[in-house]
């Protein structure tokens, strides 16, 4: 078992260091600014929605996963 746990594990780390690479070199700065993303700024608050954002993001994250069943699984 916990032999086929650790090249996920790696995967996922090389994953993350990609995805923080790209964010810290600003590639992802028009990630939280699309259309459909709700600010709301008052004297007192500031409330941001990221609604496009994380819609975008959860079915790109959805096609990858199931890329990644189906070709496992063949």
């Amino acid at each position: 078992m916990v032999r086929e746990l650790g090249p996920w594990l790696i995967g996922g780390g090389i994953v993350l260091l990609v995805a923080g690479f790209l964010a810290w070199s600003g590639a992802l700065s028009w990630l939280g600014n699309l259309p459909g993303d709700i600010r709301i700024t008052t004297e007192n608050a500031r409330i941001y929605i990221p609604i496009t954002s994380m819609l975008l993001v959860s079915v790109v994250l959805n096609v990858v996963i199931w890329l990644l069943l189906w070709l496992f699984h063949r």
